[in-house]
């Protein structure tokens, strides 16, 4: 991996100065193409959900937002943590398994809107989702060209899963900090990737993966420093600021897994209340034991998934993405297939590696002409569509 790659720092050299507004603004018009096409794409699964649940004799707006994890958001928005349900095994779910920056931002929603708690956690959600888009628009944009950020961004809004995009869940809050992070990272301004880390790990415990790559990358940016020129003093004090940002970075999640030993007395509790709703770290025996238990088609369908997913991570290597994408996609690949929860939380858990999704966005500018590739873009839309509102009107993964 080149050095170009490696360092992240913007180039020496001053740039020319605009007004903030002005930069905001053009940054806004530049990304308008990729918010407006996931937009649409979202648009549309909401619209083929809308038709399916009246066509049922449902209410859309409950499987939105009063379903699965986002009814334990709510309960903490509305009464803090408090709630625990002990199940027939004799497992206890607490509600401190969940973190806590969701539930403030609803119930912040909440108190200066006439929105309720759950319409308060749509309101985020779906805000959250065009910043994610942005930022994911940002980085293809950095990487690839602005061609490639639309599609990119196009991509993430018709993901399998992106019925939870338009939940009122953590994953477009997440994906949206760690999109910006990233973005930061790649234009050096660690100060603000490493607040935007300690954001996402108030957010979610996934948050280790933007962790780690700004951790790797600044390491791997100091010793190759470090070794060209043999001296440790101008090294520590040029990437200052990068220190700071990578110092920074972890104190979200580490607050909350503090504030979580404090309250239940036990240095490990945080781990302890994962471990009970079936979150720990097994190594990937759960998914094996899994697999093993499908019929043959069934688990040969998914091995070949899980072949995709690797041939995905091989493409970005060979991309040559830049360290800290690529550390960050990795890990919360790793992270997901590794845990010991219910399987089909693991597309959703893998829908903030945005990265991944590079690969098939340069794959489908080489198409001919234009029209191609919105014609895929719309039938991946369109199965996207009708795959959640399929899962949200039946029992469907959480």
């Amino acid at each position: 991996m080149s050095d170009h790659q490696l360092r992240t720092r913007t180039p020496a050299g001053p740039a020319p100065r605009t007004p903030g507004g002005s930069r905001v603004a053009a940054a806004f018009r530049a990304a308008a193409p990729a918010l407006a096409v996931y937009t649409a794409a979202r648009a549309l699964g909401l619209l083929v959900f809308w038709a399916a649940a009246s066509a049922a004799g449902k209410d859309p707006l409950g499987p939105l937002s009063g379903r699965w994890d986002s009814v334990w958001y709510q309960r903490i928005a509305e009464h803090g943590y408090r709630y625990t349900v002990t199940l027939p095994d004799g497992s206890v779910h607490s509600d401190l398994a969940f973190f806590p920056l969701l539930p403030a931002l609803e119930r912040a929603v909440s108190a200066v809107t006439p929105l309720t708690l759950g319409g308060a956690g749509l309101l985020v959600a779906w805000t959250a989702g065009l910043l994610a888009a942005w930022g994911i628009f940002a980085v293809g944009s950095q990487l690839r060209g602005r061609r490639t950020g639309v599609v990119l961004a196009a991509l993430w809004g018709v993901y399998p899963t992106a019925f939870v995009q338009s939940m009122a869940y953590t994953e477009t809050l997440f994906t949206a900090l760690a999109a910006w992070a990233l973005y930061a990272v790649l234009k050096g301004r660690w100060i603000v990737a490493g607040a935007l880390c300690v954001l996402a790990g108030l957010t979610r415990p996934s948050a280790a993966a933007l962790i780690a790559a700004l951790a790797i990358t600044a390491a791997v940016t100091l010793v190759r420093e470090y070794r060209d020129e043999l001296r440790a003093g101008p090294v520590l004090r040029r990437n200052a600021r990068m220190i700071a940002g990578v110092a920074l970075a972890p104190l979200g999640w580490l607050a909350y897994v503090v504030f979580v030993a404090v309250r239940e007395g036990s240095p490990v509790a945080y781990f302890d209340v994962q471990a009970q709703w079936g979150n720990n770290i097994d190594g990937g025996r759960a998914l094996a034991a899994f697999i093993a238990g499908l019929p043959w088609p069934a688990a040969l369908g998914l091995c070949a998934a899980l072949g995709l997913l690797g041939w995905l991570v091989v493409l970005c290597v060979r991309q040559r993405q830049p360290l800290p994408v690529l550390v960050y996609a990795i890990t919360i690949v790793v992270i997901s297939l590794i845990g010991a929860g219910y399987f089909g939380s693991r597309p959703r858990l893998m829908m903030p590696a945005f990265p991944l999704l590079l690969p098939p966005a340069v794959a489908l500018l080489r198409l001919r002409t234009t029209g191609r590739t919105a014609a895929v873009l719309a039938a991946l839309a369109c199965a996207s569509a009708a795959y959640g509102a399929w899962t949200l009107l039946g029992a469907g993964p959480p």
